[in-house]
């Protein structure tokens, strides 16, 4: 792993921070890494901003049980070092707050470049099960310390509907091997609806609207805490006519969403994404994401802020989803390339890895790429490629033989700020590529056919059937010359910097 948790003790004033309206997660990945300081001497201050102080029954049971010393502030006096925890810096549910050096711990998808100090570890089912991994670095048994173990365990138990999401092998390290106090697990998760907001997720799904044709729902709840809204949400979700629901509330600053998906053709994250475009902010897990609209923003937008106007609003942004989207299946069709042009590739010079270098033959990586994570195989013909941007794409040697002539005698510099890796998907170690990196250039080979793209497109390529890359206006649509079913998107800025017609 590139982060260590020692790395944080060259730091004297270091504050940790989770995101606005923290979660069971946020506040059992923020406690371990303030348990951790404070053992080495530390005196860490544990923080989290937003204009709504923590008030669900469950949670202020697990601050009070296990001692987690957490504040709700407004202000910040500029700590040496800031991490955020269970979150990234920038993101829009994360109040900004200056620090001379930003750290980041996280679990979800990757939402813009990340300091030097970071891991981010997509796969995993919760942030409790990285400061779990991290802490056990540090040659720390969470199980010598009760509350961390309670802290921990519940964290990842929330986040992964009480165990039922779990597929990442080190959560369910976490989940066989922590020994947590029972009775306070018991408690909490007996503990996690008022009657008040019992009465506000039954009102919500007595109203919920339909929408039969996309098999999705809408669903707007009266103003409540936020994770109240995942709770409708995951509900909803077990209807058996729906595939994918959006749960809404108006606050006095905007509207929190919570978004959520079963089925492979609709990433959570993206559509949350989507529906808070040019309004607010919105991310998360593949099944799972939340957002903000800001209130301001709408009505700069001429938008009206009541429920009526609002409810038309979001029905008409969930309609444009699915009405402006393509969805295509990589191999599964012959591309019709007569409306296309043909492009070869310009002379650039890139990186290329060896997969099996990386770990063994047969191994599952993931392979982060700019539009998405990408699962495959390590094979002998296997090869990842690191283009002009940093971006990482898998290819065989096949196809590299035909469109790129290795550079054997120039040293490889990635151009990237942040080191592309890979994930072993069994034991979530990451691998950094660079050390591991070649020069090529490519060579024009049969090039491709392209067209711009007018529309959302959802592809879903031959090397990873179960995520798409999404492309939009702007973007290339691209078939290989010499493979009419190998189909995928290229971003525009790429697209411009490595293709000619010809």
């Amino acid at each position: 792993m590139s982060l260590r948790l020692k790395d944080f003790l060259q730091y004297d004033n270091i504050v940790i921070q989770c995101h606005d309206n923290p979660d069971a997660d946020a506040l059992a990945s923020g406690y371990a890494l303030w348990r951790y300081l404070d053992k080495e001497g530390k005196k860490p201050r544990f923080v989290y901003g937003g204009r709504s102080e923590i008030c669900k029954s469950n949670l202020l049971l697990m601050i009070t049980n296990l001692g987690i010393d957490v504040e709700h502030v407004e202000t910040l006096e500029k700590p040496d070092l800031l991490i955020t925890v269970d979150c990234q810096y920038g993101e829009s549910n994360v109040t900004g707050f200056d620090a001379a050096t930003i750290a980041v711990i996280d679990h979800h998808q990757i939402s813009g470049t990340l300091p030097a100090l970071s891991d981010v570890r997509s796969s995993y089912g919760s942030c409790s099960t990285v400061l779990y991994e991290l802490l056990q670095l540090e040659d720390i048994d969470i199980n010598s310390d009760e509350n961390l173990a309670t802290a921990l365990y519940y964290g990842l138990m929330t986040d992964t509907g009480g165990f039922a999401e779990i597929s990442h092998p080190s959560d369910k390290d976490l989940r066989d091997l922590a020994r947590p106090r029972n009775a306070d697990i018991v408690l909490f998760r007996n503990s996690n609806l008022s009657k008040e907001e019992l009465v506000i997720a039954g009102d919500a799904l007595k109203h919920a609207h339909y929408f039969e044709d996309n098999a999705y729902a809408v669903v707007e709840a009266l103003p409540c805490d936020p994770n109240i809204l995942g709770i409708i949400s995951d509900m909803l979700l077990e209807v058996d006519t729906v595939d994918a629901c959006l749960v809404y509330s108006m606050m006095p600053f905007g509207i929190k969403i919570s978004v959520r998906s079963c089925v492979r053709e609709i990433k959570a994250s993206e559509l949350a994404s989507y529906i808070t475009s040019g309004y607010g902010g919105g991310g998360g897990h593949l099944v799972k994401a939340g957002g903000l609209l800001k209130k301001d923003l709408l009505e700069r937008s001429g938008i009206t802020y009541d429920s009526e106007h609002i409810r038309a609003f979001l029905f008409d942004r969930m309609q444009e989803y699915f009405k402006d989207t393509e969805i295509l299946y990589a191999g599964e069709r012959m591309e019709d390339v007569s409306a296309m042009t043909h492009y070869t590739k310009k002379e650039v010079r890139i990186g290329y890895v060896e997969s099996k270098d990386l770990a063994p033959i047969g191994t599952r990586i993931m392979v982060r790429t700019l539009e998405g994570d990408v699962d495959v195989e390590v094979r002998d013909d296997l090869l990842i490629l690191i283009g002009i941007e940093g971006e990482i794409y898998p290819t065989n040697r096949q196809k590299f033989n035909a469109g790129y002539r290795e550079l054997p005698d120039e040293e490889y510099v990635c151009p990237a700020e942040y080191a592309p890796r890979v994930t072993d998907i069994v034991t979530g170690n990451r691998v950094s590529l660079l050390p591991h990196a070649r020069s090529c250039i490519s060579s024009g080979g049969a090039g491709i056919y392209a067209k711009e793209l007018d529309h959302r497109v959802k592809v879903f390529t031959v090397w990873d059937p179960d995520k798409y890359y999404l492309g939009v206006p702007g973007d290339y649509l691209a078939v290989r010359s010499d493979d009419h079913s190998d189909i995928y998107v290229i971003a525009r800025d790429i697209f411009m910097k490595t293709y000619t017609k010809g």
